[in-house]
């Protein structure tokens, strides 16, 4: 799964790499992410332009009745995606990118879990593929919410968990926001992301808590 992840670039950044209009509004670095908090994400707009918005991270479909539902919602299988009720609509017709630096995962070693930081080799920004819907509660109000798709892992994953992030190619960045007619032409990008391109450390247990949002979550283990 992806419980946990950094966004650390500044908001003119994150334009520049999803080719917004305009930067989204100022946010702090962030170092550990974790669900049921605001994230940021990129989708098109009614214009059919990419705009940034705020979702809250664990997915609520349309139908429920109980917004808890979303803190075991913050991730969804991509091989399950176009059938499971909870995520079938969302993957047709309401599609994101959630920008990252890094994610978190634990592995178990010893007996005990070692918290790793996971990002790009070259650091630059990158993007999970995700959904997003739309909740309305009995009063009348809105929430749009999120979840992150994870796939098999890759060759550096492998010993680290048995699921991984997908992360997406700048290049395939239009097919996935943009599904059409034929959403499940999509369906190839969800794929591992190439071990190659990724690097890994251990870091301390402070990322263990979602209270601690410092830059010492993501400073490699003595």
């Amino acid at each position: 799964m992806c419980g946990r992840f950094a966004l650390l670039a500044p908001g003119e950044t994150v334009a520049d790499t999803f080719q917004l209009e305009s930067a989204p509004a100022p946010l702090p670095p962030r170092y550990n992410i974790a669900p049921t908090q605001p994230v940021l994400a990129v989708r098109l707009a009614q214009t059919g332009k990419r705009e940034a918005a705020l979702f809250r991270w664990g997915l609520i479909p349309s139908w429920s009745k109980d917004i808890s539902i979303g803190a075991r919602m913050i991730n969804a299988r991509a091989e399950t995606v176009p059938e499971k009720p909870s995520f079938r609509t969302a993957f047709k017709r309401r599609r994101c990118l959630i920008p990252a630096s890094g994610f978190y995962e634990w592995q178990k070693l010893n007996g005990r879990k070692q918290a790793m930081y996971i990002h790009p080799q070259d650091d630059d920004l990158f993007a999970f593929a995700g959904l997003w819907e739309i909740w309305q509660g009995a009063d009348g109000s809105h929430l749009e919410t999120c979840t992150i798709l994870t796939t098999t892992p890759n060759e550096l994953m492998a010993p680290i968990h048995n699921r991984m992030p997908v992360i997406l190619e700048p290049a395939d960045f239009d097919m996935w926001l943009a599904p059409g007619d034929h959403p499940d032409q999509a369906l190839h990008l969800l794929r591992p992301y190439p071990a190659a391109k990724m690097a890994a450390y251990p870091v301390s247990s402070l990322v263990n808590s979602p209270a601690n949002d410092v830059p010492e979550c993501i400073a490699p283990l003595a």
